[in-house]
């Protein structure tokens, strides 16, 4: 019985110990699809890899911090290759370990990065490749000097306040519509519509996160999400906070608190659409998404449509954050949230029960059409969009 148990266990480690080789060691196959791609956010190429000196470590962790933030799946540095002619140059593996490139780069990240490094032959010289694991830790720095780092196409930047803090309410450290507005007076909310969903317990509202107290002389202002949720006007106080809509020549911009800005622009449509087969349930499906998963941190734009007899174009300041994928339909229904605390929020004080329905909505919008291919939906990371693409409507007037 022992032996029979001895074998079955041999043929199961041996079987387990190649799958794990399969799945974790990169393969020439790998290398070589990766060396006809251009450098960008998740692939960079090196000449060589030194670890002589402290500035070098310090560039190594800098890129894989970098490499780490930026959005998408795994990264790779690829040492021995000349960066502008991808000249094969090779590299002398006597100069690093890749227990010392661990070490170099756990000493200096925080928290620390999962990396792995191959050493491959290519054209009879040898390539080093750095593996940068998809982190769910983000944002990391650099423990040195304190800094973010991230990607900007091929390059290594400094991250900025806002790329900053969008990792963190991404992975759920830190809530940017709790924030609270000391400049903003409370008569800047609609109090009648706070009453109507909540009465007039401040305690509760403080509970909430929609009003807050300033630590100093103890009066109640508006959050962040308190204005975008009961605003009366919060465009005056956060100008990102508006949906414009360009058609036949001419754009009218709407403002007010998200549900306000849901019910105008959806009465609008209803009044300018001339195909009444149209199903106007799609678009309203994905404007309803475009304001609870936008980027509220993006403060260069607002959302945007299209109108046109052909299309219909609605793109949002965000990409889709990590963990969610456009054809992964089965992650639809449970998708990860940018906005979680203003996805709450709403669900309990919509009353059309816009928010109720499963997931991003993305296989519901497509069904909506004869043709479900006919809606394209389009994550635009390096630009921080997010664009959908549906068909148009004839508009009363052409």
């Amino acid at each position: 019985m022992n032996s029979i148990l001895n074998f079955v266990y041999n043929v199961y480690n041996g079987w387990f110990c190649s799958f794990l080789n399969g799945v974790l060691c990169l393969d020439i196959n790998k290398l070589k699809l990766l060396l006809q791609q251009e450098e960008g956010p998740k692939l960079d190429f090196k000449a060589e890899l030194c670890l002589s000196t402290e500035s070098a470590k310090k560039e190594l962790a800098k890129d894989v911090i970098a490499m780490a933030n930026s959005r998408g799946g795994r990264g790779y540095i690829i040492f021995g290759v000349e960066d502008k002619t991808k000249e094969i140059l090779g590299v002398h593996c006597d100069n690093f370990t890749e227990e010392k490139i661990q070490q170099v780069i756990y000493s200096r990240c925080d928290p620390p990065i999962p990396v792995q490094l191959d050493v491959l032959e290519y054209l009879g010289k040898k390539l080093a490749v750095l593996t940068i694991y998809r982190s769910n830790q983000r944002p990391h720095q650099m423990i040195q000097n304190g800094a973010f780092y991230i990607r900007r196409g091929s390059t290594t930047d400094i991250a900025r306040r806002e790329e900053i803090a969008n990792m963190f309410q991404e992975h759920g450290l830190f809530s940017y519509e709790r924030v609270l507005l000391t400049g903003v007076p409370l008569d800047s909310l609609d109090m009648k519509l706070i009453e109507e969903d909540f009465g007039n317990n401040f305690l509760l509202l403080e509970g909430l996160g929609i009003i807050g107290k300033h630590e100093e002389n103890e009066e109640y202002h508006p959050t962040i999400g308190g204005l975008i949720l009961y605003g009366r006007n919060p465009y005056l106080f956060l100008p990102h906070v508006y949906i414009k809509v360009y058609y036949n020549d001419q754009a009218k911009l709407f403002t007010g608190n998200v549900l306000k800005l849901l019910d105008d622009v959806e009465l609008f449509l209803k009044e300018i659409c001339a195909d009444e087969h149209y199903p106007l349930q799609a678009v309203f499906d994905v404007l309803a998404n475009a304001v609870v998963h936008r980027d509220y941190l993006d403060f260069s734009t607002g959302i945007q449509v299209v109108l046109h007899p052909k299309y219909i174009e609605v793109t949002n300041p965000g990409a889709m954050i990590s963990g969610n994928r456009i054809y992964k339909y089965h992650k639809d229904n449970n998708p990860k949230r940018r906005n979680p605390w203003l996805y709450q929020r709403l669900l309990m004080i919509d009353k059309k029960g816009r928010f109720l329905k499963y997931g991003l909505g993305i296989s519901r919008i497509r069904n909506c059409f004869a043709n479900p291919n006919d809606a394209k939906f389009i994550n635009l990371g390096s630009q921080n969009l997010f664009k959908v693409v549906l068909p148009g409507f004839r508009i009363k007037g052409e």
